[in-house]
């Protein structure tokens, strides 16, 4: 199974009023070790390195977010600010310049998107979180 179009979802969810998508780019992985779910292949795809992969997943799955404040949140070779989690599962970061991002686990999964800079993360979030939300309805 392909999870390539739960990418194509979030960018549609990400978009405001004037049709203007707040995700630039998105990956699942699995919380389970980071393994990339879906295929960097994707014209929006967030190609992360198993690296970081396993670095998320690790924190998300412990819910220890102590390497996030230390050491930022690194995805593609880029360190963005931890700004905050919540519940345990829901990570926000900012690197000026380059944008922010949103990671929400799920039972199973880490949803990611990045959002441009100059977008509105509010609207990343939102689209992360239907996706995550989706996957924990289907048990995942």
């Amino acid at each position: 199974m392909s999870w390539d179009s739960y990418l194509d979802n979030m960018i549609a969810q990400s978009k405001d009023g004037s049709g203007g998508a707040h995700v630039d780019r998105a990956c699942i992985i699995g919380l389970d070790g980071g393994s990339a779910w879906t295929t960097a292949g994707h014209g929006n795809a967030l190609k992360l390195s198993p690296a970081e992969g396993a670095s998320i997943a690790k924190c998300l799955k412990s819910k220890d977010f102590t390497p996030f404040q230390t050491s930022g949140i690194v995805l593609e070779g880029t360190k963005y600010q931890f700004l905050r989690e919540e519940d345990g599962k829901l990570v926000l970061g900012k690197k000026k310049e380059k944008g922010a991002v949103t990671l929400q686990a799920s039972k199973t999964a880490i949803v990611v998107g990045h959002c441009p800079e100059g977008g509105q993360q509010g609207n990343t979030n939102k689209a992360v979180g239907v996706i995550a939300d989706y996957l924990d309805s289907l048990g995942m």
